[in-house]
């Protein structure tokens, strides 16, 4: 059993605020089309756009054509590390032989990539508690593709709970990602911006 399936059971033990309670409410009144995440405890639901849609997308595409269907996934929830920390990335790849744990959700630890499209009202969770969990749950690769700034940041090399190494593109520039696990380069030159 891992830190985080220990940390929950206990939590579950003692009555308090689980992600599975707080997800299984919010099933319930979650309007059509809203994606819902919990960061650090607190629910955020949030509308998807054109522009967001159009740059999930277009990554999926990307990865698609080097990876199978089953582990490239979008929107499906994988608790990480922290408090009450359950998110639904744009983009997820798990890694080949990934199964799912018994409660029916994927491993942190099996999340070998992970891409965010920022939305102006979660902008901040991206950037800051959500790139802490990934880089504590040892996500390799991380990215941030922002089409208010018009950049792509990549994180990768997690170590002590934050990333080493950062680059920032411009959208229109490839992103060459050959030296992680992902062995590919995502190309940037159809991303729209806002």
């Amino acid at each position: 059993m891992t830190v985080l399936e220990d940390r929950i059971e206990m939590a579950e033990e003692n009555g308090e605020l689980t992600l599975d309670g707080l997800f299984e409410s919010l099933e319930r009144i979650t309007p059509e089309g809203y994606k819902v995440e919990i960061v650090e405890g607190a629910i955020f639901m949030s509308p998807q756009r054109d522009t967001h849609w159009e740059i999930i997308a277009d990554i999926y595409e990307q990865l698609r054509t080097k990876y199978p269907r089953k582990r490239v996934k979008s929107d499906v929830r994988v608790d990480y590390p922290g408090h009450l920390n359950g998110f639904a990335s744009d983009v997820t790849l798990m890694a080949e032989g990934a199964e799912k744990a018994p409660n029916g959700l994927w491993r942190c630890r099996d999340v070998e990539f992970v891409a965010e499209v920022i939305s102006k009202s979660t902008a901040q969770n991206d950037y800051g508690p959500k790139k802490a969990a990934y880089a504590a749950a040892e996500v390799p690769v991380y990215l941030i593709a922002d089409p208010y700034q018009g950049k792509v940041h990549l994180y990768t090399q997690p170590k002590d709970g934050d990333y080493i190494s950062e680059q920032t593109l411009t959208f229109g520039a490839d992103v060459d990602m050959t030296t992680t696990v992902l062995s590919l380069t995502l190309k940037t030159d159809e991303f729209p911006r806002d």
